[in-house]
C-alpha cells in the first residue's frame, strides 16, 4: 500500500512540475477559427489575382496591396480570437494568462516569427513573390517548434507539418496560394480540432 503511494506522489510531482513548465491554456478552438480565418482570406485572395486585369501584380499594383490587406486582416482576427479565448480557457483552469512560462512562449516563438516576417518582406521589396508562401509557412513552423517545448505537444507537430508543406511549396511555386491555404488553413483546423477535442473538451 505504501508503495503505491509512493509511486502516485512521483506522479503528482511529475505532473505539477510538467504543469510548472508549460502553457496549457492554449485553446484549440483558437486554432480552428484561424484556419477558418485563412481559407476565407484564401479565397478572396485568389479571386482578386484571377480577376486581375494586368499581365502580372507588381509591388505596388492595387491588387498587391489588398493582398497585403487581406493578409493583415487574418493575423488580425486570428491574434484577437487566440488571446481572447486563451484568457477565457487560463480563467477556466485558474492559470495566470501572463506568468513566466508565457512569456518563454512568447519569446521563442517571436524570434523566429520576426525573422520570418522581416525575410518575407525583404523578399517582397525585390520582386520575389513566387516563394512568399513557402518562407511564411517555413517561419511559422520553425515558430511553433520553437515554441513547442514551453506548451502543449501538438504545437511541435503543427510546426513540422507546416515545415514540410513549405519545403514542397518551393518546387511548386505557382500553388504557393495552394499550400498557404492548406497549411494555414486546413492544417490549423485539424490540429485545432484535435487539441479541441483533447484537452478543452472536460
Amino acid at each position: 500500500m505504501e508503495e503505491k503511494d509512493y509511486l502516485k506522489d512521483i506522479q503528482d510531482i511529475r505532473s505539477m512540475m510538467a504543469q510548472s513548465s508549460q502553457f496549457i491554456s492554449l485553446s484549440g478552438l483558437s486554432g480552428i477559427l484561424a484556419g477558418i480565418y485563412a481559407l476565407i482570406g484564401a479565397f478572396i485572395a485568389n479571386f482578386l489575382i484571377e480577376n486581375d486585369r494586368s499581365y502580372y501584380i507588381t509591388y505596388d499594383s492595387p491588387t498587391f496591396q489588398l493582398l497585403i490587406l487581406i493578409a493583415l486582416g487574418v493575423l488580425f482576427l486570428s491574434v484577437v480570437t487566440a488571446y481572447l479565448l486563451t484568457v477565457k480557457k487560463a480563467k477556466k483552469l485558474g492559470e495566470q494568462v501572463w506568468n513566466p512560462t508565457s512569456r518563454r512562449l512568447i519569446v521563442n516563438f517571436s524570434i523566429p516569427l520576426a525573422t520570418g516576417g522581416i525575410f518575407t518582406l525583404l523578399m517582397l521589396k525585390n520582386g520575389y513573390f513566387l516563394i512568399i508562401a513557402p518562407i511564411t509557412l517555413i517561419f511559422y513552423g520553425l515558430a511553433c517548434v520553437n515554441a513547442s517545448k514551453y506548451t502543449l505537444r501538438d504545437v511541435r507537430y503543427l510546426g513540422i507539418t507546416q515545415i514540410v508543406l513549405g519545403l514542397i511549396a518551393i518546387e511548386f511555386p505557382g500553388y504557393g496560394l495552394h499550400f498557404w491555404a492548406v497549411g494555414f488553413g486546413i492544417c490549423h483546423i485539424l490540429y485545432g480540432s484535435i487539441m479541441h477535442y483533447k484537452y478543452d473538451i472536460n
